[in-house]
Order: C-alpha cells, then sequence, then structure tokens
C-alpha cells in the first residue's frame, strides 16, 4: 500500500505500562498528521479497545504536552487477548477466539494500518493477527529490554534509573545500620535491568537469571563484603537457583508467569545461614512510572516516527527497531521467536566480575570465607 493509499490508521498500547510510551503516542501522531495528512484515532486499553470499540480520534492539539509525561493516555492492559478472550457464561469464565470480531471492528472504523505499541506478548498478538490479513506495524516497548532484534527497547533506561537511585539510597542506610541491603527489581525471565542497575550503583552481588545462583556461594560473597561493615545486592525477580528454583504466582492472560518475592526469600534465608541482619526492598511497579528519562523521550520519539514511515511503505508485519545507532524496521516473526537474554560471557557481566560483583556462582567467590559468623 502506498502512502498515498493510507488515510487512516489506529494505535494502540498494550501489555505494561512504561516510560516513553506517551512519547510514542505523540511522534506517531504528529508525524501522521504533518507527514502524510492522515487522521489517526487511538484505541483504549490494548487490544481490549479494539474489541470493544472503545476508541477516540488523536490530532496533534490532544497529544500536545505528552513528551514528559509518564503512563498512557490511551491506557493499556495485559489481561485481554483477542485470540483467548475471557467472558463469563451462566456463571462460568470461558476461553473464545474473538480475533475475528477485533479485524472486523479494524475496518469497520475505516482504518488502513494499526499500529501496536508493546512487548513481546502484545506482538505476538500483533503477528497473528497480520496473519490473518490485519495491516499491522510493532513498536517494541518493555522495561525489561527483552525483545530481540533491537539493541535497546524504550523505557528499559528509566527503569534502571529509577533502580540505580534506590541502589545509591540503600547504600547510605546499610552503611549506617551495618546491614545488607537486597534491592529487588522487575525484568521477568531476563535481568537486564538488575546487571546495568547493579553496575551503575556499584553493588557487590547481582543475581540475573540467566547464571543460576547458589545460595552458599551468595552468603560467601555477602560475608566477605561484611568486612567493610555492609552490603548491597540487586536481585531480577526471575533470578533462579543452581537447582532451577524461581518464585513465581501463576500467569496472567497472555500466559507470562507472574515472578515476585525472591528478594525476601533471599533475605530470609541469607539472615538464616549467616546471622547478618538483612533488609529486602522490592521496587515493583515504580519501576513503570513516572517521567521517562532523556533517552528513552528521544528513542520514542525515533520510534513513533519510524513506525508512521513504515506504514507509508507498507512494511506490514514489522516492527521498527534499533541497529547500530539506526532506527529501521525487521519482522515481527524474528523479533518474538525468542527472548533476549543476557549472554553469561557478555561484555558486561564480564566488567562486572572484573570489578568484584560477585553474580552469586563460584567464579571469582572467595572460598576461604566461613557460612558462619562474621569474617
Amino acid at each position: 500500500m502506498a502512502s498515498s493509499q493510507v488515510k487512516r490508521i489506529g494505535v494502540l498500547t498494550g501489555g505494561g505500562d512504561c516510560p516513553g510510551l506517551n512519547a510514542v503516542i505523540r511522534s506517531l501522531v504528529k508525524t501522521s498528521v504533518t507527514e502524510y495528512g492522515w487522521e489517526v484515532i487511538g484505541y483504549e486499553d490494548g487490544f481490549e479497545g479494539l474489541l470493544l470499540q472503545k476508541f477516540r480520534p488523536l490530532s496533534g492539539s490532544d497529544v500536545r504536552g505528552l513528551l514528559p509525561r509518564g503512563g498512557t493516555i490511551l491506557g493499556t492492559t495485559n489481561r485481554c487477548n483477542p485470540f483467548r478472550y475471557q467472558s463469563e457464561i451462566e456463571g462460568r469464565s470461558v476461553e473464545k477466539d474473538m480475533s475475528q470480531t477485533a479485524i472486523q471492528n479494524f475496518h469497520s472504523q475505516n482504518l488502513d494500518a494499526l499500529v501496536v505499541i508493546g512487548g513481546e506478548g502484545s506482538l505476538k498478538i500483533a503477528l497473528e493477527l497480520h496473519h490473518k490479513g490485519l495491516p499491522v506495524v510493532g513498536v517494541p516497548k518493555t522495561i525489561d529490554n527483552d525483545l530481540d532484534c533491537t539493541e535497546v527497547t524504550f523505557g528499559f533506561y528509566t527503569a534502571v534509573e529509577t533502580a540505580k537511585d534506590a541502589i545509591d539510597k540503600l547504600h547510605t542506610t546499610g552503611e549506617s545500620h551495618h546491614r545488607i541491603m537486597i534491592l529487588e527489581v522487575m525484568g521477568r525471565t531476563a535481568g537486564w535491568i538488575a546487571l546495568e542497575a547493579g553496575l551503575a550503583g556499584g553493588t557487590d552481588l547481582i543475581l540475573i537469571p540467566e547464571i543460576p545462583y547458589d545460595i552458599e556461594e551468595v552468603c560467601r560473597s555477602l560475608l566477605a563484603r561484611k568486612r567493610y561493615g555492609f552490603g548491597v545486592a540487586v536481585v531480577a525477580e526471575g533470578a533462579r537457583s543452581v537447582t532451577g528454583e524461581t518464585v513465581t504466582h501463576g500467569t496472567n492472560a497472555l500466559g507470562f508467569a507472574r515472578y515476585g518475592g525472591i528478594g525476601y526469600k533471599l533475605g530470609a534465608e541469607i539472615a538464616e545461614r549467616t546471622g547478618l541482619d538483612v533488609r529486602v526492598t522490592v521496587l515493583g511497579h515504580l519501576q513503570r512510572g513516572g517521567s521517562p528519562c532523556a533517552y528513552d523521550r528521544i528513542l520514542a520519539t525515533r520510534f513513533g516516527a519510524q513506525a508512521a514511515h513504515a506504514v507509508a511503505s507498507g512494511k506490514f508485519g514489522d516492527m521498527v527497531a534499533l541497529h547500530a545507532f539506526r532506527v529501521n524496521t525487521v519482522s515481527i516473526k524474528r523479533a518474538v521467536a525468542k527472548v533476549k537474554l543476557i549472554p553469561p560471557d557478555s561484555e558486561l557481566v564480564r566488567t562486572a566480575r572484573d570489578i568484584g560483583i560477585s553474580f552469586g556462582d563460584p567464579a571469582g567467590v572467595p572460598s576461604s570465607v566461613a557460612l558462619t559468623g562474621a569474617p
């Protein structure tokens, strides 16, 4: 489809909220209106808006002032999958494929394209809709930075900045009280937030899903650090032990495990094994909120503009992405084929080890430290 044939497009934000969503919406709308003369409508609450016909027009004046604003003006949800829509029939929860309804609703609004701003789950849904004939362009969004085929996703560095600020504060209170401070951060099965926040904040221990931890090595690391009076550890919510143990609480509507609580589990275990005074902080949704940092504002703006250009070029089934500092497009199919995890031998991990940070595995941990009492 040539750009001259496009008259009207839709946009939605799906999955968890993320700093920079509004910046993408703003850029997409401004580029669509000023560069191409298109109309834009915004579906509210993700794919639910597409199913229930909840939408509103978006003009240049509607997106004014959005650049520094957190959240998403369109609303979002991670509980609606058109292919597995949950409804109640005679008091029973029933799962139904409502994808055809979503496609019919799209066409009823005379739309020529749909821009889906989302993470792995939302983009998988977008890909399925594309396979059924919907002209879709994706924009990668997640604070977890775990989408493949793009060097970084917007929202990630704002989340890292939030975690880094928390680590800085935990350093001062931990030092004052001679305690071990544990910070649990988000990331699901990827440890990007924990790794980069831990490096930026100068923690003593970083636990990530990609490098299984041994609780004895964790305790040895913290006991070795305690000779300096205190210790700080950052733990990814999806961190797993060498025995494969994680802490989850069921799954969401998109089929992803709900993580959370590993910090408290580790804190109790460390205190019991070592006798150290341990305190745990869980950042939770603080990492999703607030104004995006400068990097995320710029990246989100570039992504929004490129999404409009992708529609104009007819690159449906593609997702905008960052490669070698340039924004281009890749197929959504490639982007969601696998989760982008941290290679255990990556330069970032090696740098952390070089400066004495432990990952709770045997590498670089003083084996002479006893597990009972202070060293």
